[in-house]
């Protein structure tokens, strides 16, 4: 049976262009006219990935690129179109990937309304399509991937693996190929660090014939919304190696940063004192921080990070996370939004505005030691990241850049307002790359 394509893009002059591919009928298919088509809208970049003919394929980009979306899209649409493959998406680690890839899946299954048509192993995080299997999975440990195999694998933000991670997983390319595709690896990252082992690979590749490097920023993607497009403009005047990093998806230079006083721990301690710290966000997330205070220590928990949330839902999910007798522990949330603060007091929760001091904040932080839960995936992509600003002659202030920050405000606003100063609560107090839709003919249905 064949399989259709149609693109339909949304620039004015191909705006009903169609282009159709046809793949050789399966041998002892037999035909079927009950067929189900599906549409969903695409980018520039899922054809690049899907047109790429290396076994390692790299998507070095900025953010908002549609780097993630689009190989969700593209592993999906092999998923639902091609025969007898075994796929593999991976991250480091497994609360990092529930909160992402998994996620991400999940919603484009679910926008395309047929999720009902997949056998899917919750617990396992195992999907079936007809003679397709897929599996989630975290590297945590390495060992767990020496006996499987795989068609193609995906290592969303990749460089938090090591190159060994790399090797083994490279070894699990394996399974055999049941169709004129060969089989592939593909990473995606933000660049942050130019001595990263990903890129000396590209740069002693020699242009290898191994190695696809496609590389994206945030002008590939059509459907980003303006108000998250200004604010990676705006980092030019921020910071220019954050610039470079996430608004263009140049490799980035890992200087200035704030915080190297922390490890991570695979638990919180018992006892001690607990207190939380909130940085309120909208488009931005919103970012709930444990922090627990033991024999001079201090432990960091994310409890939630997430954003579009409106205050009667982070009201519910603060009841929901915090138990009973922590209600009456003191939040330190950012005192810009008072109205906020009045609606969750009202709500039973014993919130204060915190001393919004930046500099003595950060000095005050810098001074403890610092160790965060191994599930608060945010709180340690932020922290990486968190650097001082540079101004054009590379000269470092004395501020740090604003840009994914959240967490980091968070756990401030309650180290330094808790031991550093107590506070009171007074209730007054360019051109852009083209939309394109992709059509899927499946089989079978």
């Amino acid at each position: 049976m064949s399989l259709q394509v149609a693109i339909l893009q949304s620039t004015s002059d191909r705006q009903a262009q169609e282009r159709t591919m046809t793949d050789k009928k399966p041998r002892g298919r037999p035909k079927t006219t009950n067929e189900t088509v599906l549409d969903w809208e695409v980018t520039d970049l899922f054809y690049k990935n899907k047109d790429a003919t290396t076994p390692i394929v790299i998507n070095r980009g900025g953010a908002g690129s549609s780097k993630s979306h689009s190989l969700a899209q593209l592993f999906l649409y092999k998923f639902l179109t091609e025969q007898r493959k075994k796929f593999l998406i991976v991250r480091k680690t497994l609360p990092a990937l529930k909160l992402s890839t998994l996620m991400l899946f999940n919603s484009l299954l679910s926008d395309l309304g047929i999720m009902g048509q997949i056998e899917i192993e919750k617990v396992m995080l195992n999907y079936r399509f007809k003679n397709n299997f897929l599996h989630f999975g975290s590297l945590d440990d390495p060992e767990k991937a020496k006996s499987t195999e795989w068609n193609y694998i995906w290592l969303e933000e990749a460089t938090e693996f090591t190159q060994e991670d790399f090797r083994i997983l490279k070894l699990r390319l394996r399974a055999k190929p049941t169709d004129g595709n060969i089989n592939q690896i593909f990473m995606s990252f933000n660049p942050v660090d130019e001595n990263h082992w990903i890129k000396k690979m590209i740069d002693n590749s020699g242009g290898s014939h191994d190695i696809t490097e496609i590389h994206s920023a945030y002008r590939d993607n059509p459907f980003l919304f303006d108000e998250y497009r200004q604010g990676l403009e705006t980092l030019v005047r921020e910071d220019i190696n954050f610039y470079n990093v996430y608004t263009l998806g140049q490799w980035g230079r890992l200087s200035n940063i704030i915080y190297s006083n922390w490890n991570v721990v695979p638990e919180m301690p018992t006892g001690g004192d607990t207190i939380y710290g909130l940085d309120f966000g909208f488009n931005n997330p919103t970012a709930l921080i444990q922090v627990t205070i033991k024999d001079a220590i201090v432990y960091v928990k994310e409890l939630i990070y997430q954003s579009k949330l409106t205050n009667h839902d982070l009201i519910h999910k603060m009841q929901q996370l915090l138990p009973l007798d922590h209600k009456r522990y003191p939040i330190y949330a950012d005192v810009a939004e008072p109205d906020r603060i009045q609606e969750i007091y009202n709500a039973g929760f014993n919130i204060l505005p915190s001393d919004k001091n930046v500099k003595d904040g950060i000095d005050f932080v810098k001074r403890q030691a610092l160790n965060l839960h191994i599930d608060s995936i945010n709180v340690r992509k932020e922290i990486v990241g968190y650097s001082y600003k540079k101004d054009r002659l590379e000269n470092v202030l004395d501020e740090p850049v604003k840009y994914n920050d959240h967490a980091m405000d968070a756990i401030r606003y309650a180290l330094y307002t808790h031991l550093g100063k107590r506070a009171a609560f007074d209730p007054k107090q360019v051109t852009f790359g083209t939309k394109k839709r992709i059509t899927v003919q499946l089989n079978g249905f």
